[in-house]
């Protein structure tokens, strides 16, 4: 049963004063903004509580049920009891489940300094009334219009006196009294259904149609008589010329005394669509994250020697996101999707040049050699924690510029909350238990109704159409929480739906509860009541490393152990039947090109291929000792001779600079290179026997001879072979971008208990009674007139000595170097060489004062 308070407060700050410390580590861990700076005193806590700005950051994070607590009590009288506020809430036949989950709700809002006093005397800050309550620019979200009081404000006496006439009321002296009579009359059940039992069938379908909202009506200058009739007995009352409203008084009769058509006093279930067994879905998940990690790696390895050139205002282009889906064989919303996640581990990063391009950071090979899991959790606490949002790439901003990946305008504050706890309501359910999306959907718009308004400014929809804001009707948060639940999936966070164990562990959940229900694949859709989840905001940093590291543990075992071997095939292909370990990966790669991926990636191998690793600096026997050692299978005889086909033609011909030039021993193939037809691109002439000359430079010289057919090699100055290696090309170090802070962040336990001292402590200062130091230097003269005491140096000196000796505290006031005046309330404990050494209480601990900056000082009064 909601309690009653004692001692009635007569404000905010008396009733923040009023709290306990918990009470008040609550408030500031609830609104932050309220500690950012630290208050002087509860009275500047309460100040800064009731702005504008605070009160509606405090508004956006109410539930819908504690939200439409507050529009009641917006629309009730003020003060309201609690009484009242139940009638509004529940009406007058009364809701249990209302009433059991009123006081909760009450109780938020008191925690957050929305709503001070005793449940006889309820007030809503001043601010969150105004923003709340109903007006003609600002409809209530009740759909109620003002009061009778407020609607006649601007009419006649003589109006007013005949509607009373008119509702068979007696007359009375002056409108006041005869508004409280209608108002009375309004509220009375009983006399408004006798009154309304006469109405005519069209005046009460009027009434029908204007109860719910909004409650504002147009006529015309010679009502029709249905409204005549609403009009003569003050049923609708005119606000404006051509407009009437409905009041508030008679609005909540017709609706039984309820504020709202529907109160949500219980949060809608996270529906099941599918049950599958724990194993299943942390096999499927950890399948999935194997192919994220190598998704990635493709990823950075396509842009291993420079990626794609930075957009003048940032981002990647259009053509570079399409090139990139294309390597990675993904759509275009997808391959966002990597980029953005590569970018937010901090990956890859732009290079900084003049001809500036993305390219991997040195954190890319860090990150290589790391084991599989570490690298996986690395990429889901950076997706996690990020704001960046990929899906609203290909969309417009509100100036109507394109959004790039990569680029600027991408960051959204609410996505680290939103993608936390679209998970934390999948830990919520069994097991293996895969949600319905609409119901999760509407989970997240009851937790956060007002928020849920909020507009992107445009981006693309789930299944990656361009949305502008108007074509799908999503807000910001829902599209959000529609892309949180694909991009987990992609992540491996989640497996058919469900969330895995190390997605679990991820997000710092609790040990899932029992499964209902052991069938495999789609099910009937059950509603599961709500369980305790994780908590609504993000993880402190501290708190998500050590939960990114116990994902990692938990996924470890899941993921496949990297081979050493590959299966040869006499159709010169290599299978490798999983992931292989980096050295072999790494000189496969170069050795032949990746032909199919999946759960098993064959390789071919090509002319091309065995040139290359060739060309790397590998001999024909290199290869050969290096197939029969990683091949499970024996090495086929056709890829043999491929290798020692290529080999013994590379290096035949030397292609060096002169501009460029082609040198070879064996005259009769310098003869057929100038007989073709092809070659006449190249500026070919005969210098020597065994030397022809181009007109281009090397490295068109040696890919047109390539293109020929034939396999020549690059020569330095000095006539050695060139050996060409891969180049790698990284950034300076990059460190990954920082996530968008949505306000000031919760502050910690340590901040807490420093700000509540110091508030306590300037609060004790500013409200202790003290008197005002006599001319004289004696104590007298009454109380202080709340400034800050003036006195003369030789006052202020003599009584600083004097408190030293006899360990009394005074209160001064005091000038900084900046010129922003303070009062304090101190305890002197040295005064030498112009300055005073004393305990501060307001600051809670020793400081040092110039004599010279202090105005005045006074002595507390004496009962304190």
């Amino acid at each position: 049963m909601p309690a009653s308070s004692a001692a009635a407060p007569r404000s905010l700050a008396e009733a923040l004063r009023g709290r306990d410390d918990a009470s008040l580590a609550a408030l500031l861990r609830s609104r932050p903004d309220l500690i950012t700076p630290v208050p002087t005193d509860l009275t500047q806590l309460a100040t800064r509580a009731g702005t504008r700005a605070s009160v509606v950051r405090a508004l956006e994070r109410l539930d819908r049920f504690a939200l439409q607590t507050a529009e009641a009590l917006a629309v009730a009288p003020d003060p309201a009891t609690y009484e009242e506020l139940l009638g509004l809430m529940a009406g007058d036949e009364g809701d249990p489940a209302v009433a059991a989950a009123l006081p909760h709700a009450l109780g938020t809002l008191r925690e957050q300094a929305l709503v001070w006093g005793g449940d006889d005397r309820l007030r809503l800050v001043r601010t969150a009334r105004e923003l709340l309550s109903p007006s003609p620019q600002h409809p209530s979200p009740t759909g109620l219009g003002p009061t009778v009081q407020e609607a006649t404000a601007g009419m006649s006496p003589g109006r007013i006196q005949e509607i009373l006439a008119a509702v068979g009321l007696p007359s009375t002296h002056d409108s006041v009294s005869a508004v409280a009579a209608l108002t009375e009359l309004f509220t009375d059940r009983r006399r408004m259904a006798a009154l309304l039992a006469g109405a005519p069938a069209e005046s009460l379908q009027v009434l029908e149609r204007l109860v719910w909202g909004p409650p504002y009506g147009q006529v015309t200058a010679d009502p029709a008589p249905r409204l005549r009739w609403l009009l003569d007995r003050g049923l609708l009352l005119p606000t404006a010329p051509g407009t009437v409203v409905l009041p508030r008084e008679v609005a909540l009769h017709l609706r039984g005394g309820r504020a709202h058509r529907t109160p949500e006093p219980v949060p809608p279930p996270v529906e099941t669509a599918a049950a599958h067994r724990p194993q299943v879905v942390d096999a499927a998940a950890a399948a999935q994250a194997y192919t994220a990690l190598a998704t990635v790696e493709e990823l950075l390895k396509d842009w291993d020697e420079g990626g794609p050139s930075v957009l003048r205002a940032g981002g990647l282009s259009v053509r570079d996101l399409k090139r990139t889906a294309v390597a990675l064989d993904v759509p275009e919303p997808v391959a966002a999707f990597w980029v953005e996640l590569a970018y937010a581990a901090g990956l890859i990063a732009s290079d900084g040049e003049a001809d500036e391009r993305y390219a991997a950071t040195p954190a890319y090979d860090e990150w290589r050699e790391q084991p599989a899991a570490e690298r996986w959790a690395r990429l889901a606490t950076a997706w996690l924690t990020a704001t960046r949002v990929s899906g609203l790439v290909g969309g417009r901003d509100a100036k109507d510029r394109a959004l790039s990946a990569l680029g600027p305008g991408l960051d959204r504050s609410a996505a680290p909350e939103v993608r936390h706890r679209v998970l934390a309501l999948l830990a919520g359910l069994p097991a293996g238990a895969a949600p319905v999306p609409e119901s999760v959907l509407a989970r997240l718009h009851w937790e956060r109704p007002l928020r849920g308004g909020q507009n992107s400014g445009g981006g693309q929809n789930s299944r990656g159409g361009q949305n502008t804001g108007g074509d799908t009707g999503d807000d910001l948060r829902t599209r959000i929480a529609r892309w949180t639940l694909s991009e987990a999936e992609l992540l491996g966070i989640t497996g058919r739906g469900a969330l895995s164990a190390h997605g679990r562990a991820l997000i710092g959940a609790p040990a899932p509860p029992e499964p209902e229900a052991e069938p495999e694949g789609p099910g009937d859709k059950l509603p599961v009541h709500h369980r305790p989840a994780p908590p609504l905001t993000p993880l402190p940093p501290a708190e998500q490393a050590a939960a990114s590291a116990a994902a990692a543990r938990l996924l470890a075992p899941q993921l496949p152990e990297p081979l050493d071997h590959v299966l040869l095939q006499a159709d010169l292909t290599a299978v490798a039947p999983g992931p292989l370990q980096r050295p072999l990966a790494d000189m496969l790669g170069v050795l032949a090109d990746v032909e199919s991926k999946g759960g098993a990636t064959v390789y071919r191998f090509t002319p091309g291929s065995v040139r290359r690793a060739l060309d790397a600096g590998q001999t024909a026997a290199d290869l050969h000792a290096f197939l029969a050692e990683h091949s499970r299978t024996p090495v086929p005889q056709p890829l043999t001779y491929l290798i020692d086909d290529v080999a013994r033609r590379h290096g035949q011909l030397r292609v060096g600079a002169a501009s460029a030039y082609v040198r070879c021993d064996d005259d009769a193939m310098l003869n057929e290179i100038l007989a073709d037809r092809r070659a006449a691109g190249l500026g070919l002439r005969r210098l020597a026997p065994t030397v022809l000359a181009a007109q281009t430079d090397p490295a068109a010289l040696l890919e047109g001879l390539r293109a020929m057919g034939f396999a020549p090699a690059a020569e330095s100055a000095e006539g050695d072979v060139l050996i060409s290696r891969a180049h790698a090309y990284r950034t300076p170090p990059r460190s990954a971008p920082e996530p968008v802070p949505e306000g000031p962040p919760v502050p910690d336990d340590t901040l807490l208990t420093a700000a509540i001292r110091a508030i306590r402590a300037g609060d004790r200062a500013s409200t202790t009674p003290r008197k005002q130091i006599a001319p004289d230097g004696s104590g007298g003269g009454g109380s202080g007139s709340g400034g800050l005491p003036r006195t003369t140096a030789a006052e202020t000196l003599a009584a600083m000595q004097a408190a030293v000796l006899t360990g009394e505290a005074l209160w001064i006031g005091y000038v900084n170097a900046e010129g922003a005046a303070s009062q304090r309330v101190i305890a002197p404990i040295r005064v030498e060489g112009g300055f005073v050494t004393a305990y501060d209480h307001t600051a809670d601990e020793v400081r040092t004062y110039p004599l010279h900056r202090i105005t005045g000082v006074a002595e507390l009064a004496e009962d304190d």
